[in-house]
């Protein structure tokens, strides 16, 4: 993804560019945080907040801490939810301190390595409250070449496969699930037992 060009003004328009199902991505994260009874989120990656916005439609009411690493970009999603905490941090931080009923990633984990990523699933599980849920919406590696339609740009975009995804959450305690998938793109849901 054209990573150089993230601005807070114009990322919507480029990820619907790139990413030709972005809004149904959008809709498949929001649809898989349906369920939990969501009094404190975690967001990671706010970005503009696009996902943030869904998130809170759904849960009103709910405390949400976002991480982003732009504070550009933070300062838009404050523009657009101004009474969510949030801050500067990566994902490679230390996660805000929970516990939280849920946690919510869209289009930024993919920027990490396997071990990052199971690193990060670990930490996750780590501040989820009992029965709280984390959903992983972003870019995989295609089952088939045919189906890679989300520009990557090499050593910043580093998807894997659904299936190690789903076995590096289940290492870290949760119970995952595919919840949506088109081409190169997922939804994974992940529950922690109650």
């Amino acid at each position: 993804m054209s990573q150089f060009h993230f601005t807070p003004d114009a990322y919507v328009e480029l990820m619907r560019a790139e990413v030709p199902a972005f809004d149904e991505l959008q809709e498949a994260v929001g649809r898989a945080t349906e369920g939990v009874a969501a009094r404190a989120v975690l967001e990671l990656g706010a970005g503009t907040g696009e996902t943030t916005r869904r998130i809170l439609e759904r849960h009103p009411g709910a405390r949400l801490v976002g991480i982003d690493a732009s504070a550009e970009m933070l300062a838009a999603a404050r523009a657009a939810v101004p009474d969510a905490d949030l801050r500067i941090g990566r994902l490679e931080d230390e996660l805000p301190e929970g516990p939280f009923d849920l946690v919510v990633s869209c289009l930024v984990v993919h920027h990490l390595d396997g071990e990052g990523k199971r690193d990060l699933f670990r930490r996750v599980a780590a501040v989820l409250r009992p029965g709280g849920r984390f959903v992983l919406g972003d870019v995989v590696a295609p089952e088939r070449a045919a189906d890679a339609v989300a520009p990557l740009t090499p050593d910043f975009d580093l998807p894997d496969r659904v299936d190690d995804q789903v076995r590096w959450l289940a290492d870290a305690g949760l119970r995952a699930a595919v919840e949506w998938r088109w081409k190169d793109l997922a939804v994974l849901r992940a529950d922690l037992a109650p």
